[in-house]
């Protein structure tokens, strides 16, 4: 029973994403109304976001495994069908029995009793071709479609990313490697509060309770949990402030910045405020650092983690930065963490790649240049702006800032400080690019530019 009802909210959770939800918002607000252990949470956790993120794939495989197409099929029995082919595919833990007979009896709890017999034929027409030795899934010869059907990526994502790694057979397989990083779990990064903790400390609490953690260097307070079950509110440290979970390469961002105390920072698209907290401790919480965001529920959440933090010179502005006018002139440094498509963190997020299309891209873009333009006029004389993305498009990155400078003469590309961890990463073009799949972390694109 325990194992039919995990299917069954993880069921729920994709019933309700597919007609509209976010896939965290669908599978928080199930997880909250079960009474399922910390396994059997994890169990749907891992069946929701695996059956969202490998959606082309498993209906391609329904595509050639049923009479009518995926496309055709009613919804509940296309969302049975991605969930019971995702474990047989997917999942070496889920006995091939054990896929199929929940799934027809998924199809049973749902009203969908006149179609179990269908749900059961395809299932078992699948274990039957994979007993063959040969892959059910049938790819076509276009490398772009190929990896986009086999990774279940939109071919348009494909190519972005094969365009920038490279043609021939190399860049096919880099771009390959990326497409299955992105398709991995992603990890849990901890960056230290070194004005609360140690490393050190927080370190062996982590490990006394149990949990694997490593450095990740070259950055100096970031640790990652190897092995992790559980609230991240109940590991050691969180209530006392000592750690904020950020991803490493998120992490690098303020140390291009590079604030100073006593300075005045601006954080233009400051929530949730891993960024922000970052740019307050480097400084020593000496000095102001603004956080501007338009979203009011977003900055709720900044302005708990500042007070779990312990930190005092944060200021919060909650308006849209493309109109606040009180911060010209008046900081030395600003960072501008846009909106932007997230193609860097897809791992994040199972189902931004099927929301994301080329158009939101251009519309991102616009609201990208428009900010840019805006916060530049933050900055004092001589002063700089750091630039940053999570998304590998170059529209959104290296286009978007030699549009910029095209059009600014009195600002130039400044690279990292000598000793800064981001010079570990930097282009010889001068900024800083993170590939998930060289660097094992979000992908991310940041640059410093100089006021002249």
């Amino acid at each position: 029973m325990v194992a039919q009802s995990s299917r069954q909210s993880a069921f729920l959770a994709l019933r309700a994403i597919e007609r509209g939800a976010f896939a965290d918002v669908a599978l928080d607000k199930v997880l909250q109304a079960t009474g399922l252990t910390p396994l059997d949470r994890r169990l749907v956790t891992e069946l929701v976001y695996g059956s969202v993120r490998r959606q082309r794939t498993l209906d391609a495989l329904i595509n050639q495994l049923a009479t009518k197409p995926a496309s055709q099929q009613p919804a509940d029995l296309r969302l049975l069908l991605r969930l019971g082919l995702y474990q047989l595919r997917y999942l070496q833990q889920v006995p091939a029995a054990a896929a199929v007979d929940t799934t027809v009896e998924l199809a049973k709890l749902n009203q969908l009793g006149g179609l179990a017999a269908v749900v059961n034929g395809i299932l078992r027409q699948y274990i039957r071709l994979s007993e063959q030795d040969a892959d059910p899934l049938q790819l076509p010869d276009d490398p772009i479609q190929r990896l986009g059907l086999r990774h279940s990526y939109p071919d348009w994502i494909v190519r972005i990313w094969l365009e920038q790694l490279g043609a021939g057979e190399t860049g096919y397989q880099e771009t390959e490697r990326l497409c299955q990083w992105l398709n991995q779990p992603p990890a849990i990064d901890l960056r230290v509060n070194l004005l609360r903790a140690t490393v050190e400390q927080v370190q062996q609490a982590m490990e006394a309770a149990g949990m694997r953690v490593q450095p990740l260097p070259p950055l100096p307070t970031a640790l990652r949990l190897t092995t992790h079950g559980g609230a991240v509110t109940q590991l050691p440290g969180f209530d006392e402030g000592w750690w904020m979970v950020q991803d490493a390469s998120a992490q690098l961002v303020a140390y291009l910045v590079n604030p100073q105390a006593g300075e005045v920072i601006a954080d233009a698209c400051a929530a949730p405020g891993g960024k922000t907290l970052h740019l307050a401790e480097l400084m020593h919480d000496r000095g102001t650092v603004w956080a501007c965001d338009r979203t009011a529920s977003r900055l709720k959440k900044l302005k708990q983690n500042r007070d779990r933090l312990g930190l005092q010179s944060i200021q919060i502005s909650q308006g849209d930065s493309r109109q606040l006018s009180h911060l010209a002139h008046q900081c030395d440094r600003v960072l501008l963490d846009v909106p932007c498509s997230g193609l860097g963190t897809l791992n994040r997020h199972a189902d931004a790649r099927w929301r994301q299309t080329p158009d939101s891209v251009q519309e991102l873009t616009q609201l990208q240049a428009e900010l840019l333009e805006q916060c530049s006029t933050w900055v004092k004389p001589g002063g700089c702006l750091v630039y940053a993305t999570c998304t590998l498009h170059p529209a959104e990155n290296e286009q978007q800032i030699q549009r910029f400078l095209a059009q600014h003469p009195n600002w130039q590309l400044e690279p990292p400080d000598l000793g800064s961890p981001a010079t570990a990463f930097v282009t010889p073009e001068g900024w800083v690019k993170i590939w998930p799949h060289r660097h094992q972390m979000d992908g991310f694109f940041v640059v410093r530019l100089r006021q002249v």
